[in-house]
């Protein structure tokens, strides 16, 4: 009878003591760390764009690039397109950098006439299956877009939904990732632009059936 006694305090010990490791270990790891946040280290205020710091440098270059375009006095059109959708294309595919599966990138380049339904879609599909990494503890190999190159830029009208715009771009794009784990992942689309106020914005993105170069 005492030794049943004893064995009982015992294993009532070992849990407690699994307890309060769990407890402390989880507080450590976690209770303390604080969420992981993104800078904005850049901006093009005219226009509402936004540069962070954790963004992957193809997509800091291209900013770089686009930032010098529109502080022309007559900005250049087409090159406008043209950076618009090479960082749609890089920050959308580009996983590394995403927190979860909210964080969808390039929401800021699409027409606000079609971001829910944008939204919607990509956390459903591309984005569906991202980790969080709210606490910077996801260890994954995820893409990162290294280089987008535009294949072809043409002037085009375009309907969508009650409005329609007779000037309209549209881009077919091509981009390469980081590692060949991602070789079976999209890697070409076709983007459409529309005129908004004073931007250009995406109102459909899908693949395009261009063979690949």
């Amino acid at each position: 009878m005492r030794l049943k006694k004893k064995v009982k305090r015992t294993l009532l010990f070992i849990l407690m003591i699994l307890l309060l490791g769990g407890s402390l270990y989880y507080l450590f790891f976690y209770g303390k760390r604080p969420a992981k946040k993104s800078k904005v280290i850049n901006t093009i205020s005219k226009y509402g764009y936004e540069l962070k710091d954790s963004k992957p440098e193809a997509f800091k270059e291209e900013f770089a690039n686009l930032k010098k375009i529109l502080s022309k006095k007559d900005v250049d059109e087409e090159s406008y397109a043209k950076s618009i959708s090479k960082l749609f294309v890089i920050d959308f595919y580009s996983l590394n950098d995403k927190l979860a599966k909210t964080d969808v990138g390039g929401s800021q380049f699409v027409s606000n006439s079609v971001k829910q339904d944008f939204l919607e879609k990509a956390e459903n599909t591309y984005y569906k299956y991202l980790e969080s990494n709210l606490y910077g503890n996801r260890n994954e190999e995820l893409p990162i877009v290294t280089e987008a190159k535009i294949e072809s830029i043409e002037k085009a009208p375009f309907t969508y939904g009650d409005n329609s715009d007779e000037e309209a771009y549209k881009v077919n794009v091509s981009w390469k990732y980081n590692s060949s784990s991602f070789s079976s992942y999209q890697k070409k689309a076709t983007i459409i632009l529309v005129h908004e106020d004073n931007k250009l914005v995406i109102v459909e993105e899908g693949e395009s059936s261009n063979e690949e170069k």
